[in-house]
This record gives C-alpha cells, structure tokens and sequence, in this order.
C-alpha cells in the first residue's frame, strides 16, 4: 500500500485527516473557538515571525479548515490551499497577492455572471483592470496581454454554458508570457479534471456548490500549484521583495513551492479578513467524502436529461459537452473523461417569456441561484444571475434570452425529465 498511489475516493475520504490526538475522534472535530494558547512566549513570537507554522487566531487558520485544505490540495494535486469564506473571497485573495493599482488581467468572458460583475466594477476600486479574451478562441488570450498584464483566469467547464476550456492550449499562452494561470475548477470539481496537470498554476473552487454537494455551507479555496517562479520577473513584489510586515521577508525565497498560498493566508487573509467558519468547513468536509460518487451520478443523469431535452420540441438547442454533437466533445473526452458536469443550458423556442414560464412551472427542481446541489436546480439567467449585464454581454455569457441553465442533481433522473416535461406543457 505504501508504494501505491490512493485513489480519488480514498484521497476523498482519508486525505488530510487523522483521528483526534485529544479525545481519538475519527471525524475531524468543529474546532469552535477564535483563538489558541501559546506554549511560551518562544512560541508565540515564532508563530507571529512565520517560523513555526500553528495556530493563532481563526481569522488566518484554524484546525478544522485546515484539514480541509490538506484534503482538497491533495486531491487537485497542488502543494498547499487556502480555505476563505467563499469563492468570490478566493478570487478576490488570488489578485491582491498579484496585482497593483493599474495591472491588468486577461479573463475569458465565459464566466460566472458574479464574477463578470466583480472583474468589470467592485475590482476597479483596487486599480486592476480586466481585459476580455474569448475561451473559445485560445489566441485571443495571447492578443490581449500587455506589459500591465499579471495573470490569465479562466474556468475549466464555464458558467453557465457548460463549455469545456481548453486549459493546456491557453497554459501555454501564459507560460510563453511568463504569467500564471488561474483556473476556476467548481464545475468540473477534482473528480473530473486536475487542472494542474494540465499546466494552470492556480486552482480556486467555490466550495459552496459541488465540492460541498449539499447547498448548505458558504465557501471557497484557493490551491498553490507550486509550479510557478514569483521571482524570475520581479513582477510580484508582494511574493518576491522583502516584506516589511514580516521584518523583510521575501516570500518566494522562504517558502518555495508553497509561497503563495502563504502570501494569500498571512497578507491577505490576515488584513482582507474573508474567513470561513469552522463549522463551513467541517460540513463541506462531510461532503468532499462522496465527492466521487456524487460527481458521476450528476454526470449520468445530466447526460440523460441533455439527450431528453435536445429531442423535445419547445426546444431550441441544448448545450452539453457530453452530447456527441456537441462542438466541445472532443475537448470532454480530454479534460474530463468521466463526464461533461452537471450544468446545463438549452434554449427555449419562445425566447425570455418562455424561461420566465418554465421556472414558474418546475415543481420538483427548485428556482434558486445555485449551482452543486444534490437537489435539481433551474434558473433563467437573463432574468437573475446575469441580469447586470448589457443584452450583448449577455448573449457572450452564453445568458441570452431563451437560456435556461440546469444543474441537474442526484435524484431518480426519470423524475427530472417528468418534471421538466409537465412545466414545458
């Protein structure tokens, strides 16, 4: 066993963990409490000068949360996580260790619509600026960076088209320009793809939808891949050049392969303050436990209810890498092998009215914001998630008027279909 690798479902459930060495809990323990007592003032100041790493107060870390970063570092095949309070805290922690006011960032339009509003309005108050590239069109990253250009986002299955990204074609943009790429893995989730091996730097995930599977806990993690030089340009000051909070520090020199998820914790999580809770954490563990088995049966039944839905007459077109026909199948078939996600989006044939009708009629899935439930999930995002944006920046989301985006649950999946048959009338 010791020369075996463990498998995904074991790493799900064992990765990080070991039994309480106060009491002998199997399961790890809600560590409540805001802050932890010092052997001696040795210690304390160790701790407070990054020589020792321990626990000093939950806004930076916590027993509980860091389990689940163990867990979740493991099974993405990075070198250290950090878990915050959500995914959008995750990004927001990712660009502060990176930019400056006046750097710039390369995004894929397709994106969450939640995080098109955070890079184009809340990030300006910081002095970064996003530039807009096509995940569709790989090239378009290349042609968008700048000498202000710090870093490349994308989302490895996009929200909410369901468009599998072509991660190794864009990695290689970014590494040509020496820039580190992001990769938003929450759709796709480690079970059907490590983005890391496919040349992403940075993986962040909001833990709230799949990863916990359960829509009962807010957050969010950022992963270090370990695999990037923060001192070969001088571009990354906060991780390359002496730190005066930490008596001139340099970051990358002292911690190496683990270096920004330090600088994420101890600069940005310390004076940012986006903490997760440590009950958050001990229930998205729970949940991390079946990853594997949830992600498959998500993937099945999406797969049923796409097939289902492209042979329905009130619809238009249905966009689903799982689907043979689909334009990002052979992208599936190299990113995520095991299944296309369990986002969804089809068109209805009567356009914005149509959507409105159809989630007021749906009496199984439930008309709510989320996405990573164990429930069925229906929403029109024209009318809600997306509904912010301009009718053209809409339509680029892959959020135009007719769309309806799905994330299809763990139920009996003939259940689904005849739910979505009487709405549709």
């Amino acid at each position: 066993m010791a020369d075996k690798k463990p498998g995904f479902d074991t790493l799900a459930i064992h990765a990080g963990t070991a039994p309480d060495p106060a009491t002998g809990a199997r399961i790890t323990p809600i560590y409540q409490t805001t802050a932890y007592v010092f052997n001696d003032v040795s210690h304390a100041a160790d701790l407070f000068a990054l020589r020792a790493f321990g626990n000093i107060y939950t806004r930076i870390m916590n027993p509980t949360q860091a389990v689940l970063e163990a867990k979740v570092a493991a099974l993405e095949g990075g070198t250290a996580a950090l878990a915050v309070a959500s995914g959008h805290a995750a990004q927001l922690l990712t660009f502060h260790a990176m930019l400056r006011p006046g750097d710039e960032f390369v995004a894929a339009r397709q994106l969450y619509g939640g995080s098109i509003n955070q890079f184009n309005h809340s990030f300006k108050s910081f002095g970064w600026h996003v530039v807009w590239a096509d995940a569709e069109d790989p090239s378009s990253f290349e042609k968008a960076i700048s000498p202000k250009t710090k870093a490349i986002f994308i989302e490895s299955i996009c929200n909410p088209g369901g468009r599998i990204t072509d991660i190794e074609a864009i990695a290689k943009i970014a590494k040509k320009a020496g820039l580190p790429l992001i990769v938003d893995n929450t759709l796709a989730t480690p079970y059907l793809c490590t983005p890391i091996s496919h040349g992403a730097n940075i993986v962040l995930h909001s833990l709230t939808k799949f990863m916990g599977g359960h829509g009962n806990s807010m957050g969010g993690v950022i992963v270090d891949g370990g695999n990037f030089d923060w001192s070969a340009s001088g571009r990354y000051p906060l991780l390359s050049e002496p730190n005066d909070s930490y008596h001139g520090m340099r970051f990358h020199e002292t911690f190496g392969g683990i270096a920004f998820a330090i600088t994420c914790r101890v600069l940005g999580l310390r004076d940012l303050g986006p903490a997760m809770a440590p009950l958050n954490a001990f229930l998205i563990l729970t949940g991390i436990e079946t990853l594997g088995l949830r992600m498959q049966r998500h993937c099945d039944n999406t797969l049923a209810v796409a097939n289902w839905l492209s042979k329905n007459a009130h619809v238009s077109w249905v966009n689903y890498a799982g689907l043979p026909t689909d334009k990002h199948h052979t992208l599936h078939k190299k990113y995520a092998p095991k299944g296309a996600g369990a986002v969804l989006t089809f068109g209805l044939k009567g356009g914005y009215d149509a959507g409105v009708k159809l989630v007021s009629n749906v009496k199984l899935l439930s008309h709510l914001a989320n996405i990573g439930d164990t429930r069925s999930l229906i929403i029109h995002p024209a009318s809600t998630t997306h509904s912010q944006l301009t009718d053209e920046q809409k339509t680029k989301a892959g959020a135009g008027p007719d769309v309806v985006r799905l994330s299809i649950g763990i139920e009996d999946v003939s259940d689904i279909i005849a739910d979505l048959e009487q709405a549709l009338g």
